[in-house]
């Protein structure tokens, strides 16, 4: 059973950065397409960004704007997503996520694994 772990959420100022893991196990790394959802307080789950496979096909949100990158290491079985100039609507849980779609999707229905959860809460 595949099994994802994300780790490096914590509390950064405006204008900070924060690089989130995923660490997957439990399955073929490359079989998946992999994303990062958030979800602020009272708000649904929303679409950050997502990778294929080889790291040549990716998805951001528009307010990502730049400020967010995503990125892979196959030999590490590791998702990244390294976020910088933070702002307060920043704020939320950010989950990873695993698909067998050859392009990464954008619904959060395209994903067939998630993690638990890492906070990311950014002061003002």
């Amino acid at each position: 059973q595949v099994r994802l772990v994300e780790s490096g959420g914590g509390l950064v100022q405006t204008g900070g950065s924060l690089r989130l893991s995923c660490a997957f196990s439990g399955g073929s790394f490359t079989n998946y397409a992999m994303g990062w959802f958030r979800q602020a307080p009272g708000k649904e789950r929303e679409f950050v960004s997502a990778i294929d496979w080889s790291g040549s096909n990716i998805r951001h949100a528009d307010f990502v704007k730049g400020r967010f990158t995503i990125s892979r290491d196959n030999a590490k079985s590791t998702e990244y997503l390294h976020m910088a100039n933070l702002r307060p609507d920043d704020t939320a849980v950010y989950y990873c996520a695993a698909s067998h779609s050859v392009i990464p999707p954008v619904p959060a229905d395209g994903y067939d694994f998630w993690g638990q959860g890492t906070q990311v809460t950014v002061s003002s």
